[in-house]
């Protein structure tokens, strides 16, 4: 971004990006250059401070620190601290946040003297022109109905992201919508960084139009996803806060022209819902939210609804006007996917992406050099099996369509399509030729074969 920002004036200001996984001694010339500003980590500010490539108490007059409440949560309180011996005297901070947590005034403690806050005041989320925000009631059963209805059909459109509210529920979403041929990626929050960013620039660029995360409900207090026999170590509270923070999805995450937000969970606070909903209809660009509210969460939509309307009665969520019983005939196929989707597939599939992930570790690698069983071990380990994957559910036969439907979805390509008032709809399964043709039952004729009179070969 600063190069973006910089990019009509690179004579006059030098941008140096020190972040990543280079080496020390690759990016030395970079600062060499002296550049204006530099952008890094503070451990890799740190490591340049340590080896001299870098020196700031003459030099720097002002430091940021972007998403302060997320840099102790990254591991970065002791770099931090050991920073300050590198600073001069005088020189500004400018702290900027989301949010103002105890990590935050921590942190203001140690980087700011006498400071002064400054929040900006404004619309949290965009107006109803740009952003439209519905709600829906449905329960367990009817939440995978209807997204698979909404996906599968293409009644929704464009890049969506869908949340839930715990990791597990993110992979039983995949799987089940894997059973109807929906690709959907999972941001997962047990994957390192640079997975979950690969995985984030993929669904950028397009190779996925759905991708499925969780936000801190779920990362915060793992004991919201269900667990009927009790099992499991109970985490501290401190520590289930910070991962919460630094694998957070619903806020610091770029996610490029997302045009839906399905709240498939309905987050469990306010702030959450917004910084959910935040991720569609920036700039100039509409977007539309739509959340699965259960019995259960109807406390948490009406509190949703009391802080977004205040004296403009627009901004509130509207009721999504959805007849579920005109896709009555679909839910057998749904009941159907779910028998496939049990714990133990579901356990199967975060087993074998964290397999997938270990084979593929650069920081493993050179273990792997020096344990070359371990790796044998990996490989050969027992085949996993997620879900088995029933062929049928692929294509809607076109009867279960609603008919209100029917004369734009295709159910074999899943495509809208327009069709003229006058048009039938085709038969599938026939050939196109063979329709313009008569009955070739009966405009066949046989025709007997002549036999040879001479014999082909002699005695």
């Amino acid at each position: 971004m600063m190069r973006q920002l910089t990019a009509y004036c690179s004579r006059d200001v030098r941008v140096a990006d020190i972040s990543g996984k280079a080496d020390v001694s690759a990016q030395r010339p970079v600062l060499m250059e002296k550049p204006d500003v530099v952008v890094g980590t503070p451990s890799r500010v740190l490591a340049h401070l340590n080896a001299r490539n870098l020196t700031l108490r003459a030099s720097l007059e002002t430091l940021v620190a972007d998403e302060a409440d997320l840099l102790f949560s990254f591991g970065f309180e002791d770099d931090l601290k050991s920073l300050l011996c590198h600073l001069p005297k005088i020189y500004q901070s400018v702290l900027m946040s989301a949010t103002l947590s105890d990590d935050v005034q921590a942190l203001k403690e140690l980087l700011l003297h006498n400071p002064v806050t400054l929040k900006l005041q404004g619309s949290q989320l965009p107006d109803c022109s740009q952003l439209q925000q519905f709600s829906i009631r449905c329960e367990e059963e009817d939440k995978f109905l209807l997204i698979y209805t909404l996906l599968k059909l293409r009644l929704v459109r464009g890049k969506t992201l869908v949340f839930v509210g715990a990791v597990e529920r993110c992979y039983r979403l995949k799987l089940f919508l894997e059973q109807f041929s929906i690709p959907a990626c999972v941001l997962n929050s047990e994957l390192p960084v640079r997975s979950r960013s690969h995985i984030i620039t993929q669904f950028n660029q397009g190779f996925y139009d759905y991708i499925i995360a969780t936000d801190e409900r779920g990362l915060a207090d793992p004991g919201a996803a269900p667990n009927p026999a009790g099992r499991g170590k109970k985490k501290s509270k401190k520590a289930g806060q910070a991962k919460a923070k630094e694998y957070s999805v619903s806020r610091g995450v770029d996610f490029q022209n997302v045009a839906n937000v399905i709240n498939f969970d309905f987050p469990a606070t306010v702030e959450s819902y917004i910084h959910r909903v935040g991720r569609t209809a920036r700039a100039d660009n509409p977007g539309t939210a739509l959340s699965f509210v259960a019995h259960t969460e109807t406390a948490l939509l009406s509190e949703v609804e009391e802080t977004l309307t205040g004296d403009n009665a627009e901004s509130a969520l509207k009721p999504y006007q959805f007849k579920m019983e005109t896709i009555e005939g679909l839910r057998y196929r749904c009941r159907d996917a779910m028998r496939s989707v049990t714990k133990q597939a579901v356990r199967e599939a975060r087993l074998k992406e964290i397999k997938h992930e270990l084979l593929n570790s650069e920081k493993l690698k050179t273990y792997f050099e020096d344990n070359p069983r371990d790796l044998q071990l990996l490989r050969h380990d027992r085949d996993l099996h997620p879900a088995v994957i029933k062929p049928h559910l692929k294509n809607i036969p076109e009867y279960l369509i609603p008919e209100a439907l029917r004369d734009v979805v295709d159910p074999l390509s899943n495509k809208r399509r327009r069709r003229g008032p006058n048009q039938k709809p085709k038969p599938h399964g026939v050939a196109k030729s063979s329709l313009k043709g008569k009955n070739p039952l009966r405009s066949f004729r046989y025709t007997k074969r002549e036999r040879n009179k001479k014999p082909s070969h002699s005695l």
